[in-house]
């Protein structure tokens, strides 16, 4: 899966661990489901999940990982992507934007990508097919992207897995039962009923659109204008999120908490978010009884290269590695919450990779 701010990658076990409290849990729903890494080891767990993102690149992983019948798609996906293997390079808006105009891919792996949005473009897949195929894109091209994980900067020199082929691959699916959705977790939290609510909200004021939006351009495959040193999609400036704003953040979750159609609700927060403890822990109060795990863990890797300016001269300097991801488990069943709890802190903290960042440009 793709190199993700926020990934619950290293948390999966506490949280499968906390939604396995539940003996009478069959269906969750996951509203912020980002790259479908939780809702895809749900999936894999035995539920039946829905996923759901306001993303397009995120509703279209959701609906790779989530939604997908490995014994529909599989054969076709892979006829359609030995087929954009074989196409010649053509260089178009990828490769100027994000080759030339900024250095987010190598022009060889560019035009490759150009040839293949074309091509997915004319397929006119059905969408779980597509999404699959598009999934695989993501994926290969974050394989050889030049940043240190986020889109709002490239490297001033390209990393080394830039200069290596673009080479797609089949999304590794798992079966299960599963849906996708594409829509605000205001509205999609009132409309769709689950067991459980797992909830994994943006924090602070980084917009994933921000921070990920060659992926939100390469799964809509248009053609956007942009702006900056990063070529963001001008709606970057327009599709402004209220869970990334300090004064809306608490009004926006609450309607979302307030509005859930589940007996029990997952939620993840990190310490260094808008909210803190005691505010979430008073508006998950009316929900049920409320636990909270505490998990220390690693920070982005973008916060260990410290403060550069535009020029690429350090400014700042780190200052700490490592917070704490806060797993709060909400029931009227007081019970389950406090074998939640204890089982996610049996766990301990995860351990982390370290890893050699270099320095950013934009």
């Amino acid at each position: 899966m793709i190199k993700y701010l926020g990934s619950k990658r290293l948390l999966l076990p506490h949280i499968l661990a906390a939604v396995g409290a539940f003996p009478d849990v069959r269906r969750v729903l996951d509203p912020f489901s980002g790259t479908a890494r939780v809702g895809r080891a749900l999936r894999e767990a035995g539920y039946e999940v829905v996923a759901s993102d306001l993303l397009r690149y995120a509703s279209t992983l959701a609906r790779c990982y989530v939604a997908a019948d490995p014994e529909v798609v599989t054969a076709p996906a892979q006829r359609i992507l030995d087929e954009l293997a074989a196409l010649p390079p053509s260089p178009g808006y990828v490769t100027q934007v994000f080759c030339e105009e900024a250095r987010f891919f190598h022009p060889k792996n560019g035009a490759r990508i150009d040839a293949m949005r074309a091509r997915i473009r004319e397929l006119a897949l059905e969408p779980t097919l597509e999404a699959v195929v598009l999934t695989s894109l993501l994926e290969a091209a974050d394989r050889v992207d030049s940043t240190t994980g986020v889109q709002m900067a490239y490297l001033k020199a390209y990393a080394r897995r830039a200069h290596n082929e673009l080479t797609l691959r089949m999304p590794a699916l798992v079966p299960g039962r599963g849906e996708a959705l594409e829509g605000d977790a205001r509205e999609v939290v009132g409309a769709v009923e689950a067991d459980l609510l797992y909830l994994d909200p943006p924090y602070n004021q980084h917009s994933y659109l921000g921070n990920y939006h060659v992926w939100e351009t390469l799964a809509r495959g248009d053609t956007p204008e942009t702006y900056g040193v990063a070529k963001k999609r001008v709606d970057c400036r327009e599709r402004r999120s209220d869970f990334n704003s300090r004064v809306r953040i608490a009004e926006a979750l609450a309607e979302v908490i307030t509005s859930a159609r589940a007996r029990h609700l997952v939620v993840s927060f990190s310490d260094e978010g808008f909210l803190d403890r005691a505010t979430l822990e008073a508006m998950l109060a009316p929900r049920g009884h409320v636990g909270v795990a505490r998990v220390r863990y690693a920070r982005y890797v973008g916060a260990k290269i410290g403060i550069h300016d535009p020029s690429g001269r350090r400014v700042g300097k780190v200052s700490h590695t490592k917070n704490h991801e806060l797993l709060f488990v909400v029931s009227p069943d007081r019970a389950s919450v406090e074998r939640a709890i204890a089982a996610v802190e049996a766990l301990g903290s995860p351990v982390s990779e370290s890893s050699q960042v270099p320095l950013p440009l934009g």
